[in-house]
């Protein structure tokens, strides 16, 4: 009955946005079908991508999740994103949940799940400054590079809190002491609060080497990801508008990271069109390619997500994974790292 609710629920919010859909008649009149094959390889290929980013986060924790289930997890979680109102809380609880039954601890999994936004944020943003490095004088007309060089200074200051300890207790003790000064909270020592939280974001010390590996594989989910679209210019028989493709492309997925609506539902298409236009592409094609690309990336993976969704459910109910996560076995290894970085941080302390 929950599943049926939360279905039910993720239909009625998707059908509120549904005026993209309007135009896909008349798109698909003149659609040369075989592209359509290529393009959702490569959407396919983006979330792999998305699960090795994963599956290196939860490795830098000596886990060794199961690679299947991950991937089916991976697309299960945007088809929530993608459908439920505060989908993005709903699918980091869901993340959390199968972390756990994976055999991570309650510190780890929540460690990755943070990790992981992380480092796909850095990663659109590093493709974004890419894509804005290829376009740049008409980028510099258009006022991109203040916002996409703030957004690449941000969240890379953000990311490498994850790797140094000292900015990262700066920065936490100024955030903890203004809080304090604002509205009261936290309560207690701030001491041993700012010491509980360093410990918990420090829990897994990532090498360089991970880090590359990390960044490469988001870049890849993005890079995949943005192939779809661009294979759909030819599907709709346009040129490619290579000058703008990658810059409207971050754009609009970076647009597509604000809480507005369900998987940046409008905002995604309303942001690329405009960019691409603004390059002189033209806007009919334009409008077509987007449409096409959210097809695909959107309400294809919403309907695969669910599917897989239902996989995973029934493996539980199967009895192949463990029902209540919180109470799921937590790996030797898991449980060995985390005991080494707990005294490490006695150490420094």
């Amino acid at each position: 009955m929950l599943g049926l609710g939360i279905l039910i629920l993720g239909v009625w919010a998707v059908s509120s946005h549904t005026d993209e859909l309007s135009t896909v008649p008349s798109t698909l009149s003149h659609l040369d079908w075989w592209w359509l094959i290529p393009g959702v390889v490569v959407e396919m290929l983006s979330y792999v991508s998305f699960t090795g980013m994963q599956f290196e986060l939860l490795g830098a924790g000596r886990l060794r999740p199961p690679r299947w289930p991950l991937f089916e997890l991976t697309v299960a979680s945007q088809a929530m994103l993608n459908s439920l109102p505060a989908g993005t809380a709903f699918s980091m609880v869901y993340g959390f949940r199968w972390y756990r039954r994976f055999g991570a601890d309650t510190t780890l999994a929540a460690w990755a799940l943070v990790g992981t936004f992380v480092a796909s944020t850095v990663s659109l943003s590093l493709i974004a400054v890419v894509g804005l490095a290829l376009a740049t004088g008409q980028g510099a007309s258009l006022d991109l590079v203040p916002v996409l060089i703030g957004v690449l200074v941000v969240t890379v200051a953000i990311g490498a809190l994850f790797i140094y300890h000292r900015p990262l207790a700066a920065v936490l003790g100024w955030s903890l002491r203004m809080s304090k000064r604002l509205t009261g909270r936290p309560r207690g020592e701030l001491g041993q609060t700012l010491d509980r939280l360093v410990s918990w974001i420090t829990a897994v010390r990532l090498s360089w080497r991970q880090v590359v590996r990390i960044v490469l594989w988001g870049s890849g989910n993005w890079i995949f990801d943005c192939a779809c679209f661009a294979l759909m210019f030819p599907a709709v028989r346009a040129p490619i508008p290579w000058a703008g493709l990658l810059l409207a492309y971050g754009a609009g997925q970076l647009a597509a990271n604000l809480p507005i609506t369900p998987g940046g539902l409008g905002v995604t298409e309303g942001t690329i069109t405009i960019a691409l236009v603004a390059f002189g592409g033209q806007k009919g094609a334009t409008v077509a390619a987007v449409l096409m690309y959210r097809l695909i990336s959107f309400w294809l993976i919403l309907v695969v997500g669910w599917v897989m969704w239902g996989d995973l459910a029934l493996g539980i109910r199967r009895g192949r994974w463990i029902r209540h996560a919180l109470a799921a076995p937590v790996e030797p290894e898991v449980e060995a790292t985390e005991l080494a970085n707990r005294s490490l941080v006695g150490e420094t302390a």
